[in-house]
């Protein structure tokens, strides 16, 4: 089994890596920090939004079970791709709306994918969601890791991601992994 990778900024990772960790065909949906210019940022250097980073998802996953293209179908509707750097309460660079692409087909399905979603009814504002090369991507600290299962009492938990999933599971049903 060849595993591909996908980086999606969608908001706070630790909403985005609640979703996809459940997607039949993932592997793995690590939180970290792309697409900016300091060396080895923080949680707390990225939280200032000076970094130029985004809070991202990296994804392993196997394209003969799910396609990038089905990764994307669930980063445009689990997230609002037409708010500039923001996402519900959280604003700032740091939750900019972002697919960092690893290859030139990843790139042109993601700029296809985009512009059909554009045209969609799913948003009404258009969508400023930015297609750039992934970079150097930097794991975030353990503890932000798998946050939503290991937290689910944290009222952030409570209020923004249990609310999501709920819709998500029930969006989505037909892609998440049987136990």
């Amino acid at each position: 089994m060849k595993l591909e990778t996908a980086t999606f900024g969608a908001g706070c990772f630790w909403c985005v890596e609640a979703v996809f960790l459940q997607l039949e065909g993932v592997h793995t949906a690590v939180s970290g920090y792309t697409g900016g210019t300091t060396e080895d940022p923080d949680y707390r250097s990225v939280c200032t939004g000076t970094t130029g980073h985004a809070e991202v998802v990296q994804i392993e996953y196997d394209p003969e079970v799910i396609s990038f293209k089905e990764l994307l179908e669930v980063f445009w509707h689990t997230h609002d791709p037409t708010t500039l750097n923001r996402q519900g309460n959280d604003a700032g660079t740091q939750y900019r709306s972002a697919i960092f692409y690893h290859s030139e087909t990843q790139q042109t399905i993601a700029e296809e994918s985009k512009a059909e979603t554009d045209k969609s009814d799913l948003w009404k504002d258009p969508i400023v969601t930015e297609i750039t090369p992934i970079d150097i991507f930097y794991p975030a600290e353990e503890y932000h890791q798998n946050y939503f299962e290991l937290n689910p009492t944290q009222p952030y938990c409570q209020f923004v991601i249990h609310p999501k999933m709920k819709k998500f599971t029930k969006d989505f049903k037909d892609k998440l992994k049987s136990d």
